[in-house]
């Protein structure tokens, strides 16, 4: 997509924000989870911005739909990682519900320029379908 820069995008800057703000969060957890819930939480926080400037970065309105919908993917994600870190007492409530407001926000900006693309672009509204039978020897692929 030709036009302003991914780092012009209000919901590019949020969600690097965010992905501060995992990071300072999660250098509390037990370092045991270095490789577990750590890993987890950083790695969705960073999808999320990089799907953003991914998709901007493509010459097609589909692909960039394509990628905000990863990152929208990557943000439920996200989410459930820290609502896991909550259970697991690694967050305090207030933590918690500071990530969560952040994760809403960015939610919402996602939400609306997936809404506006998709106006602009109605054949985009939906992925493509492919003409696959199902199969029937039980495999997944």
């Amino acid at each position: 997509m030709q036009g302003r820069s991914y780092r012009d995008l209000e919901l590019w800057q949020k969600a690097m924000d965010l992905v501060v703000e995992c990071y300072g969060a999660t250098k509390k957890f037990p370092e045991r989870e270095v490789y577990g819930l750590i890993s987890q939480i950083q790695r969705a926080a960073v999808s999320i911005p990089a799907n953003v400037a991914e998709g901007q970065g493509r010459q097609h309105r589909p692909e960039f739909i394509q990628h905000l919908s990863i990152a929208y993917g990557s943000l439920a994600e996200l989410e459930t990682h820290i609502q896991i870190a909550r259970r697991l007492n690694y967050l305090k409530d207030d933590e918690e519900r500071r990530l969560l407001q952040r994760t809403g926000e960015v939610g919402r900006l996602l939400n609306g320029l997936l809404r506006f693309l998709r106006r602009k672009n109605p054949a985009a509204a939906s992925p493509p379908t492919e003409n696959r039978q199902p199969r029937t020897d039980g495999s997944c692929i």
